[in-house]
């Protein structure tokens, strides 16, 4: 765990180098912004039909930048540590409890910003990820049903992809927001075991991010 949060700080400062560059080589008067972000994210994972079942509270943080196309329209790349995953509660007649999947993503949404209003702005765009790390933990009440003994980093799928949209207000220096994530990847690798091959989690990520940001220039 050490070593990946080395490797997450090193990313964040590269990152930051990255943006500092960027934005040296654009005119002052673009009014280019770069700043920092962070919020809660609301995960769980569908296969069909996203409903509210099943959530994980968790966080996002990370870095922006915003780079101006027209006076109301802008370029916005981000690069977020995001957990996401799912939270499930199951009662039958071998167990009870709650198990969580725990998926911590690099994330980097590539989002077009258009400015509505001077405070108000929608954003969309594609958005990518890479799993860091995955934890699988269960709660039971009762029992010995520990499935979380059988999941590693490699019963999951390395990449994520999907689509953003959300909603932003501006005020001076601090930004507020609310932003949708549907993926489009599913999260498991297909697994076989006594002959047959079965995919779990076989759900796809849906993730509800609220933040706040803050620009540094």
């Amino acid at each position: 765990m050490k070593n990946k949060i080395q490797l997450f700080s090193a990313l964040i400062f590269c990152f930051g180098i990255a943006s500092t560059n960027i934005q040296a080589q654009i005119n002052d008067s673009s009014n280019a912004q770069i700043g920092v972000k962070g919020g809660f994210n609301f995960s769980n994972m569908y296969t069909e039909d996203v409903n509210d079942n099943n959530v994980l509270i968790s966080f996002n943080a990370g870095l922006y930048a915003s780079i101006p196309i027209t006076s109301s329209l802008a370029f916005q790349p981000e690069f977020l540590f995001s957990r996401k995953g799912s939270e499930l509660v199951y009662d039958n007649a071998f167990a009870a409890g709650t198990a969580k999947f725990k998926l911590n993503y690099i994330e980097v949404p590539v989002l077009l910003k258009l400015n509505v209003t001077k405070n108000i702005n929608i954003h969309a765009g594609p958005y990518f990820a890479y799993l860091i790390d995955a934890q699988v933990t269960n709660e039971g009440n009762g029992g010995t049903f520990n499935f979380e003994d059988n999941f590693n980093n490699d019963d999951f799928n390395k990449f994520d992809f999907g689509l953003s949209a959300g909603l932003g207000f501006d005020f001076n220096s601090i930004g507020i927001g609310a932003r949708y994530n549907y993926g489009l990847s599913t999260v498991g690798k297909e697994r076989s075991i006594g002959g047959t091959t079965y995919t779990f989690p076989d759900g796809k990520n849906s993730n509800i991010s609220v933040y706040v940001a803050m620009k540094l220039n």
